[in-house]
């Protein structure tokens, strides 16, 4: 089936995806055996398009759809007989009938991982974000998430800053920027090389609360496994959890506090066995890397792991202070540095302040962190 046609399936009344995937997998001919399996509106519907078309308003869905692709190079209309088409997503239970696309489609090509959190992140959850996100793209993945605030921005962001591939899946249009404080976000998922951005809305559809639930499904559904850096009880992350269960895939949670808010989402889940525990890239790659070798030679994927929870790299690339190997993304109080060190008091303020000045150190309540790498 061609484009126009999955733009007319997707568009007729009272079939949602679940039903339309229902369908397909009964492999109806084109047009007859669709319009002797849908429900009599639906078919009634497909048969005026199919004999009048002028007349149909399904007409309308499909004109102004080629009219928004026509208009940039960028933008793509996927569906199951698109080359590009995501082939995981078929095994979802409800899959989209159409995705809109705008941004670079080889983001589609590698395998990829879902990383979900909180919208307001702690500095070590950011921390985390950064750091998975910046290795995973480093071995080949692409990040998936939603563009939403806190842990999708962090980690989208870092995923396009360090060269690599990313996916946001929106709850709106393509191109409606939800939160509108991602503009600058959005623009680059559009035009760097490497960024995309999905949705089954078609292009000027608003952000409604209802569309993002049903987002979260794609997100997970593109990708092999989910990464969940730090999450409530009550997060909405915690459907994305759910959704990775469901659709047998894995998933992950990153450890934290007793005494961390933030994190008490994924402790749950770790106490309830649902997820495994990841510290390192290298604890998703030994989980998912016989997966990951139908998307990317085997070189790439047994590539040594380019950082860690604690963010103490493992690559060759040498620090620029020696007190950067003491420091983590947990605060460290100056006593305890200037003890792990042997240094002076005030030779480590001002080592700390140059470091702080080149952007590799910060100070939390608590003591000093150490950033991902400038």
């Amino acid at each position: 089936m061609n484009t126009q046609q999955w733009l007319v399936i997707n568009a007729l009344p009272g079939m949602g995806a679940l039903r339309i995937a229902q369908l397909v997998a009964r492999q109806p001919q084109w047009p007859e055996g669709w319009l002797a399996a849908l429900p009599s509106r639906a078919a009634k519907e497909l048969r005026v398009w199919l004999e009048h078309p002028a007349l149909s308003p399904l007409q309308k869905v499909v004109d102004d759809t080629l009219a928004w692709q026509k208009n940039t190079p960028n933008r793509h209309v996927l569906h199951r007989d698109h080359p590009a088409w995501p082939a995981l997503l078929n095994e979802v239970a409800d899959p989209p009938v159409v995705l809109w696309a705008q941004g670079d489609l080889d983001a589609l090509e590698g395998p990829k991982l879902a990383i979900v959190g909180t919208r307001r992140p702690t500095g070590e959850g950011s921390h985390n974000a950064q750091t998975f996100a910046r290795d995973l793209v480093r071995r080949g993945w692409c990040v998936v998430s939603g563009m939403a605030l806190g842990v999708d921005g962090v980690a989208q962001r870092a995923a396009l800053k360090a060269g690599g591939s990313t996916i946001a899946v929106l709850g709106c249009g393509v191109d409606v920027i939800y939160p509108a404080s991602h503009r600058d976000l959005h623009e680059q998922l559009s035009q760097v090389p490497g960024g995309l951005l999905l949705s089954e809305h078609p292009p000027g559809t608003v952000a409604r609360p209802a569309f993002f639930p049903r987002r979260n499904r794609i997100v997970t559904g593109l990708a092999l496994g989910t990464l969940v850096v730090e999450a409530t009880e009550k997060s909405g992350s915690l459907v994305s959890a759910r959704l990775t269960l469901e659709q047998n895939r894995e998933l992950f949670v990153l450890p934290g506090s007793l005494h961390n808010v933030q994190a008490s989402g994924c402790l749950a889940l770790l106490r309830q066995g649902s997820a495994s525990l990841a510290c390192s890239v290298d604890d998703i790659i030994a989980d998912l890397g016989h997966w990951a070798g139908a998307f990317i030679p085997e070189a790439d994927a047994i590539q040594p792991g380019l950082g860690a929870l604690e963010g103490n790299p493992t690559s060759a690339e040498p620090l620029p202070d020696t007190l950067l190997e003491a420091l983590s993304a947990t605060p460290t109080p100056i006593d305890l540095l200037v003890h792990a060190t042997g240094v002076t008091v005030s030779d480590c303020q001002q080592r700390l302040l140059m470091l702080e000045l080149d952007g590799w150190v910060t100070q939390q309540a608590g003591g000093w962190v150490r950033l991902p790498r400038p």
